[in-house]
C-alpha cells in the first residue's frame, strides 16, 4: 500500500448496514460529495486506506467489520451526567428526552453523539457508544476529485473551499 498523505479527496458514497444490499445508513446522493484531507486520521482508517488508492472516476465497494469501524459497544460508555447541565430556565432543554441522540462536547471541544437512555431525578443516563458501534458497514461509491492539499489546509488540518470549512 502506498502512503497517500496530504491529499484532498472528494467522494460520492452510499453507506449500508452489513452488505451492499443492506439497509441504507447514509448517502451523498443529491448532496455535495464528502471531502476530506487524507493522512490526518479524519476517517475510519480502513475506509481511508481503500479510497486513497483510487483515481478520479474509479468506483469502490467494500465492507468494514465493526471492530475496524466504530468498534464494539461498551458498558463503560454508559454514563451519568448531572441533570442541571441540560436545564434551560429550570426545565429540561428542548430536545432532551429519552431515546433522542444529542451532540455533547468533550473537554477537547470534540462533538460526540450521545443517546439519552433515561431521565432520572438528578442525572441523565447517557449512552456515549457511537450509534454505529457493533455495526458492520458496507461502502459503495466513486472518486470525484483528488488533489494535493494546500499549505494552508495542511496548517489548519482541514479542507478549504467547496466541501470544506471556510474561516
Amino acid at each position: 500500500m502506498s502512503e497517500v498523505k496530504n491529499k484532498v479527496i472528494s467522494i460520492n458514497y452510499n453507506l449500508h448496514k452489513d452488505t451492499a444490499d443492506g439497509e441504507m445508513i447514509e448517502s451523498t446522493e443529491g448532496k455535495d460529495p464528502l471531502v476530506f484531507l487524507s493522512g490526518l486520521g479524519q476517517m475510519i482508517p480502513e475506509f481511508e486506506a481503500k479510497v486513497a488508492e483510487l483515481n478520479v472516476g474509479e468506483t469502490f465497494s467494500f465492507g468494514i467489520k465493526s471492530e475496524n469501524a466504530y468498534g464494539k459497544r461498551s458498558d463503560e460508555a454508559i454514563i451519568e451526567l448531572e441533570k442541571e447541565m441540560f436545564l434551560d430556565k429550570g426545565e429540561l432543554a428542548e430536545g432532551i428526552e429519552e431515546g433522542k441522540t444529542i451532540p455533547l462536547q468533550d473537554q477537547n471541544g470534540q462533538v460526540l453523539p450521545a443517546k439519552v437512555v433515561k431521565v432520572n431525578e438528578a442525572t441523565l443516563t447517557m449512552d456515549m457508544n457511537h450509534p454505529l458501534a457493533d455495526q458492520d458497514l458496507h461502502f459503495t461509491g466513486n472518486i470525484v476529485e483528488v488533489r494535493d492539499a494546500t499549505a494552508e489546509e495542511l496548517d489548519h488540518g482541514h479542507v478549504h473551499g467547496p466541501g470544506g470549512h471556510e474561516h
